[in-house]
């Protein structure tokens, strides 16, 4: 049983990337913690797995970079669970490892497509429905890629780098109006992600870690319920690193 039994006690969550990693762990902490959680992800298979091990309430299949049907989940959401308090933004692929030079040009465009503007399109069917209940925790799960980047993941990192300005700006524009939008800039972390990328990728993402190894999933998510819980209120439009000491600002 969580130590904070009861933190999200009648509080109703969205999961973007629910289905697997950092995205499954976050909902079943919300969970075990009193709140109730609807699961998106792309892979139907997954999601039905997912919402019986974390014991959510609903589930979406859908592409966060569709916009028109991020809208409809967003209503089909809203309805199902009767208004939602917290948006956790984790959906998110690497793409190619190359060089940008010889960067292929379609994974660039998904890269962007599912990374960057998906959680644009996810922000901005959500937030009304944050504003007419005057509450809300919004949490955009960015990278340490985007702050410093990583060599061979330029669309990977430019991605990031764009979820962390989209996250100052909505922070200040939400600023006063009882919604809370803030970045988590984890490390590489232990997490079905890792199996898009080749080893020497991985290995150069840990060789950059002071502590000597990748996260847990574990540390990611606990950072993450703090962010989406009330607790977090007073600090907006900023970052929060889980990266082992690669990261200091």
């Amino acid at each position: 049983m969580s130590v904070y039994q009861g933190r999200y006690a009648g509080r109703t969550a969205i999961v973007t990337g629910g289905a697997s990693g950092l995205g499954k762990e976050v909902a079943r902490r919300i969970v075990s913690e009193g709140g109730t959680v609807a699961l998106w992800d792309m892979n139907a298979d997954t999601l039905s797995a997912a919402k019986d091990e974390v014991g959510a309430t609903h589930t979406v299949a859908l592409d966060v970079a569709d916009p028109a049907a991020v809208a409809a989940a967003a209503k089909e959401t809203a309805d199902a669970l009767g208004k939602v308090d917290i948006l956790v933004c984790s959906a998110g692929i690497t793409g190619a490892t190359q060089p940008v030079w010889e960067f292929p040009v379609d994974s660039w465009q998904r890269v962007i497509d599912i990374n960057l503007n998906g959680l644009f399109y996810c922000c901005r069917e959500v937030v009304p429905h944050m504003l007419a209940n005057g509450y809300g925790r919004i949490v955009n799960v960015a990278s340490v890629a985007g702050k410093e980047g990583n060599p061979n993941a330029s669309a990977y990192s430019a991605s990031k780098a764009g979820v962390i300005g989209l996250t100052k700006s909505l922070g200040k524009e939400l600023a006063g109006k009882g919604v809370i939008v803030n970045a988590l800039t984890p490390a590489t972390f232990e997490s079905p992600i890792l199996a898009q990328l080749p080893q020497s990728q991985v290995d150069y993402m840990r060789s950059k870690i002071p502590m000597g190894r990748l996260g847990e999933v574990e540390e990611s998510a606990a950072m993450i319920c703090f962010m989406a819980s009330e607790e977090c209120s007073f600090t907006t439009a900023s970052t929060f690193d889980t990266s082992g000491g690669r990261t200091t600002f």
